[in-house]
């Protein structure tokens, strides 16, 4: 038979916090995992029926057809809007961590420490993504 004192030496805080995390990382993982796959379901879905009913509107008379063109005309054009406010977002949000890591290195290590400037890194990447929404899907239009 095991020792008791032997056992609760076993099962120290640094113990019990290792159990945590690690029980934690499974949880939010296997979460993680399920609602991924359940997104991925809903798309699938909603792709489906809606290709139903494009094709159940394009076999209709030719009142039909026309109104299915539009209405892929116009789900293109929400993806395309979605897509170009996607681009401006990341770039407003990357464009401040850029300036709030150059200000917080600076502050943290001093103005004479040029370690401040690689808060240019994503600075530049966010400009890069809000310029890319104006330029790249100004085409789409």
């Amino acid at each position: 038979m095991a020792d008791p004192m032997m056992a609760a030496e076993f099962m120290g805080p640094e113990s019990m916090l290792f159990v945590f995390l690690s029980v934690g990382a499974i949880a939010v993982f296997s979460m993680i995992s399920v609602a991924s796959w359940s997104e991925a379901r809903r798309k699938e879905r909603e792709a489906y029926y809606r290709a139903e009913m494009m094709k159940k509107v394009a076999e209709s008379p030719q009142p039909g057809a026309v109104a299915a063109v539009e209405y892929l005309r116009e789900q293109q054009r929400i993806a395309s809007e979605r897509a170009r406010q996607g681009l401006r977002i990341g770039g407003v949000i990357t464009t401040a961590t850029g300036i709030g890591v150059m200000i917080f290195l600076r502050e943290l290590l001093g103005p004479n420490e040029g370690v401040f400037f690689c808060g240019l890194i994503p600075l530049f990447v966010g400009l890069a993504l809000y310029g890319s929404s104006y330029m790249v899907t100004a085409g789409a239009d």
